[in-house]
């Protein structure tokens, strides 16, 4: 079973209980790095909470979601046509467009550990050079399965591991934060990350 499952058969209760999250400290951290006005990919949109954020600010944003239900009920809140596509679809298919920045909040946690560096590698070939990509992770080392989705789990020692690989890149910072969801007691990973300039 794909994780996106889940999101299709829980879509009302997750919408519910993500869309009024309070980014701001991360958004503050984010936006600065990206040109006013720029283009962002947030790639695995979920509800589309930091879509929606990202248009009011006055960004040009693109969106996508492995969950055909999720896909639909973010372009319902955002307006804008929110595509349907699995990250592993990167691995075949080049998007039409090149981004200012991509955002990646805890949706490439399930990507399996075996293909993140491929996937990772994709998104990074989307970025204008000296692009930025936020991406978030639930901290830890393990790979598992809970509620029927797929979590993989990194550290900022595994982050480090993984990025090499790409040599498209450098990590501008990582940082924890609790779970910003009332009743959750989960740690994040949260890490930006800069794109070559050559």
């Amino acid at each position: 079973m794909k994780s996106t499952e889940f999101y299709d058969r829980n879509a009302d209760a997750f919408v519910g209980d993500t869309v009024t999250t309070n980014m701001d400290a991360i958004y503050e951290r984010f936006l600065p790095l990206v040109r006013t006005g720029g283009s962002i990919l947030d790639a695995g949109c979920g509800s589309g909470r930091d879509t929606l954020a990202f248009v009011q600010r006055g960004y040009s944003v693109d969106a996508f979601d492995g969950s055909a239900e999720m896909a639909r009920r973010a372009s319902a809140l955002t307006g804008i046509s929110v595509k349907q596509m699995f990250f592993e679809e990167l691995l075949h298919t080049s998007l039409e467009r090149r981004y200012d920045a991509i955002w990646c909040c805890a949706s490439l946690l399930h990507v399996k550990r075996d293909i993140l560096p491929p996937v990772l590698a994709a998104l990074l070939s989307t970025l204008e050079p000296g692009g930025v990509m936020y991406l978030s992770f639930k901290h830890g080392e393990v790979d598992r399965i809970k509620d029927g989705r797929w979590f993989t789990d990194l550290t900022e020692g595994s982050l480090e591991q993984l990025l090499p690989s790409t040599a498209q890149c450098r990590l501008l910072e990582s940082w924890i934060t609790g779970d910003q969801r009332p009743g959750r007691s989960d740690t994040w990973l949260n890490a930006i990350i800069r794109s070559s300039t050559l």
